[in-house]
């Protein structure tokens, strides 16, 4: 009996240091550097340019008590093209992005209807650009019967693209084999508009000219890397 329990004793004391050693303790954002968000992102580009009078049209679903207190970084900005029409453009940085810990992404279906939106529609998606296939998300939201906002998202975690659920798991497992701790960001595009299939189409047509006039940093850290 006093046999089994010091060798059961001793098979805990192993696995415990096996589990502390196996924790990831290097720090992407430290390695790698954190982006500064408004040098890499263009105030113009192809037909869109900053609007002046964005503050009147952003509204951010996240509170704004708790921008601070989740994120390293945010920007928020508003476009227009010449015939008027605008995109709300979101990011939001966080230097630690595992599951579980108080720096991980908001998710738009969830903090969207925290500040009393409808989400009626939430599907996977995907965008060509000339850098990389983004997988995103697509929601179809509505915050009282005034204002119909529809939505485009994706997240990178490190260096790789996601939109949550099992795939996000397995990126976070593999870096953490590496015992790297991932930084991320999650790049969120939306506009008013009643017709979400144009109002999608229009939100593509935006990701794939503000990818293409990042410079090669901005393309990898707001895109993801090229897949090898």
């Amino acid at each position: 009996m006093l046999r089994t329990s010091l060798i059961l004793f001793v098979l805990m004391v192993i696995s415990s240091f096996s589990v502390k050693a196996l924790m990831p303790t290097i720090m992407l954002a430290e390695q790698n550097g954190k982006p500064n968000l408004e040098e890499l992102v263009p105030q113009s580009f192809g037909t869109w340019k900053l609007d002046p009078n964005q503050s009147a049209v952003i509204l951010n679903p996240v509170q704004e008590e708790n921008i601070n207190r989740i994120y390293d970084q945010t920007l928020s900005r508003t476009y227009s093209r010449p015939d008027g029409y605008r995109i709300m453009l979101s990011m939001s940085y966080g230097a630690d992005q595992r599951s579980g810990v108080a720096l991980s992404v908001h998710y738009p279906e969830v903090c969207y209807p925290a500040q009393g939106f409808q989400v009626l529609t939430n599907k996977e998606g995907s965008i060509a650009t000339e850098h990389a296939t983004i997988p995103v998300r697509r929601l179809e939201t509505t915050l009282g019967m005034s204002r119909r906002e529809p939505v485009t998202y994706w997240i990178t975690l490190g260096t790789e693209r996601t939109v949550g659920g099992l795939d996000r798991r397995l990126i976070e497992l593999r870096y953490g084999l590496k015992r790297e701790i991932p930084d991320g960001l999650l790049f969120r595009v939306s506009s008013i508009d009643r017709d979400s299939p144009h109002a999608f189409a229009i939100q593509e047509q935006f990701v794939k000219e503000f990818i293409q006039n990042l410079s090669a940093e901005g393309r990898i850290r707001l895109a993801g890397a090229k897949a090898p």
